[in-house]
């Protein structure tokens, strides 16, 4: 066989897989808390307790 049996394939997906996401996960964690966008974050994590003008209840 050529080397790429199921096993070999599920092992690379697997190990990939966890690199991708974990090179996006800490892509996104480097872009929350960069300082240029902190306060942009703190403004938007006061949005849900301001009262809005028409509330829909």
């Amino acid at each position: 066989m050529s080397g790429l049996d199921y096993d070999t394939v599920a092992r690379f997906a697997q190990q990939g897989g966890t690199l991708y996401f974990g090179a996006v996960f800490v892509a996104g964690l480097i872009y929350a808390l960069w300082p240029k966008h902190r306060e942009a974050f703190r403004r938007l994590s006061h949005l849900p307790l301001e009262k809005d003008e028409d509330d829909h209840v």
